[in-house]
Formats: C-alpha cells, sequence, structure tokens
C-alpha cells in the first residue's frame, strides 16, 4: 500500500480510484466492511482501493486538550489496511483549510484526486455546511456504494463502542468489535530510568497518541520487529514465552505514574528474565488481561513492592492459560 500526504492545492496524480472517507480509528469489523466492499468494487469497475483519513482526528483538532482516546495511530491504521489488501492511504491534513471546504468544493477535491467511486457510511457527512452526503455525491455525478451499519448483537459496532468496551476494561468485548485482540505499536525510546533502580526495567514505547484507549496495569504478549523484519525477542534476551508463538509475555503499564509525579501518558513494558537492548526497535503489545488500574505509591519502596506483586499475580495468570 502506498501512503499519499493529500497537498489540497496540488493532490497527486493517482489512477482512477474507489474510494472511502473517514476516520478508521480502530479499524473495527465494520470499517472492515466497508474495506472489503471497497476493494471488491474497486476490483470489479478496474479501479484502484483508496482510503482517505483525517490526521489530526477531527475531535482532536477542535478539542486538542480533551481529546476521545485515540485507538489507533496512523502507522497502527497504514500496517491493518495493507493487510486487508487497499492500494491507497490518502492522508488529509485536518486543519482549517480542510475545515472550510464547502461541499461543493471538496466534491472538486475528490474529481482532482481522480475518484470514480465512493464506498460510505450511512453516516457519512461532509462540507464545513454538514451538506455533503450520498445524495449529494451522487447529484455530483459519483457512483456510490452506500453500506448500512453493522452490528454486534443489535449493537452498532462503532470507534466509540471500542473505547467503552476499553475504559470498562472488557478486552474479550473490545475483540469481538474489533476482531482481534487489541494491542499498540511503537517505537521503544529512552524514558526516566526509574525501572532499572527498581530492579524492574522497562521499555518505554512511543504511544504516537494524545490519549490511549486504555489504561492501568496489563499483561500482554509482545512482539518485535526492526526495519520491518520480525525479531526473535527469546533469541536476544531470553524471557518468558508469551501465549502466541513469537511473543514474549510482558507485565504492562499504562497511564500518567502518579507515584513519579508523572504527567504524561506513558506506555511501559517489562518483559520477565529478559535482558537485552531493545532501543530504536518498534514493540507490538497486545493486550490479553486487566490487572488494576494505576494505583499511587507512598515512595519507592512501596512502589517496588507493588510492582513486584503485580509481576507475579500476571505471570501466575499465564501460568494458568499456556
Amino acid at each position: 500500500m502506498k501512503v499519499i500526504d493529500l497537498n489540497i492545492a496540488h493532490p497527486a496524480n493517482l489512477p482512477p480510484l474507489a474510494l472511502t472517507i473517514g476516520n478508521y480509528d480502530g479499524v473495527h469489523r465494520g470499517h472492515q466492511t466497508m474495506l472489503g466492499a471497497l476493494i471488491k468494487d474497486a476490483k470489479q469497475k478496474g479501479l484502484a482501493s483508496a482510503v482517505m483519513v483525517f490526521e489530526p482526528q477531527p475531535r482532536e483538532f477542535f478539542c486538542p486538550d480533551d481529546p476521545p482516546p485515540r485507538l489507533t495511530s496512523l502507522p497502527e491504521k497504514a500496517e491493518i489496511m495493507t493487510g486487508l489488501g487497499v492500494d491507497y492511504l490518502i492522508v488529509a491534513r485536518f486543519d482549517d483549510e480542510l475545515r472550510q471546504l464547502s461541499a461543493d468544493d471538496f466534491a472538486e477535491l475528490l474529481r482532482k484526486l481522480n475518484a470514480q467511486h465512493l464506498v460510505l457510511g450511512d453516516d457519512f457527512r461532509f462540507g464545513h455546511d454538514r451538506t455533503g452526503d450520498t445524495d449529494f455525491l451522487i447529484r455530483a455525478g459519483f457512483s456510490v456504494d452506500h453500506l448500512s451499519t453493522v452490528l454486534n448483537d443489535d449493537v452498532r459496532i462503532s470507534s466509540t463502542a471500542v473505547r467503552e468496551a476499553l475504559s470498562e476494561q472488557n478486552l474479550a468485548l473490545a475483540k469481538t468489535l474489533l476482531g482481534r485482540d487489541y494491542a499498540i505499536a511503537g517505537e521503544v525510546v529512552h524514558g526516566d530510568k526509574i525501572g532499572r533502580t527498581l530492579d524492574f526495567a522497562t521499555a518505554n514505547v512511543s504511544l504516537n497518541r494524545l490519549k490511549p484507549a486504555v489504561n492501568g496495569i496489563y499483561g500482554a504478549d509482545v512482539f518485535a520487529y526492526k526495519e520491518g523484519k520480525v525479531i526473535d525477542l527469546s533469541a536476544m534476551g531470553g524471557g518468558v514465552s508469551g501465549t502466541q508463538a513469537g511473543s514474549l509475555f510482558g507485565t504492562v503499564n499504562v497511564g500518567t505514574r502518579p507515584s513519579v509525579n508523572g504527567s504524561d501518558y506513558r506506555l511501559e513494558v517489562h518483559l520477565p528474565d529478559f535482558n537485552a537492548d531493545l532501543y530504536g526497535m518498534t514493540l507490538k503489545v497486545v493486550f490479553l488481561t486487566y490487572l488494576h488500574g494505576e494505583k499511587k505509591y507512598a515512595n519507592l519502596d512501596e512502589l517496588k513492592a507493588g510492582i513486584a506483586k503485580d509481576v507475579a499475580d500476571l505471570l501466575a495468570w499465564r501460568a494458568q492459560i499456556v
């Protein structure tokens, strides 16, 4: 899949496209149904398949101090869509210029992008006046495949529903809505290095989002990649095998680290019995079980004891299922 950064004034020269548009946060089962229809329509009509997404997502633009939790970063969306067979990912920077486009202006932009056919959901609206919808696009000369909502137990599958499931620590429901275990991937970057002073070294994984959709202490399967290649972590530094082939089991903290007066969101992974340098690698953290929320310990000794208990409890959980 090729990723295209949209230039409104000078759109890229693309082949005739079947296009869908949206945030696609989470790329959940409803999104997957949409993308399946897109790819099918594209093949039948002899078109390339393309998805236009917005960065930042509109609600992040309008409410940067209180954005909704982000399910997937742009690289995570791209990875999932590549696996589904999408040809192009068009990234539209959501800013004042884009949001002020009228429905007519936006339709003209689609023409310049060589969009011939559109696949849209039943709640799609566009243009600063919100007058753009399926009927508008048909009148503008586009062919449109209009899809109905995908339901799970009579409830609409949506990014909001996935966020709610994760906020309630219902990983099983989130997995049902997503069609896969919830995961976060990011590069290992330098942190405060407090964990190693407590005898529990952690990898600080870049979140690439303003606010994560999970919070607390978890057990997870952890996969590693470097320059697009899978890394065998066990061969690097030992560790405890995960529940899935090729993974190590990790204990994970996602949050603001109140015991050390943290303020920004961090994702920190401890790999029990593992000893190797992970800097520069990408870790994919697949959330399996929730232990408890973040706690504020009175001092570092209590924090160390709390971490030790969390690691022991999560390893005991792993032993029961493997």
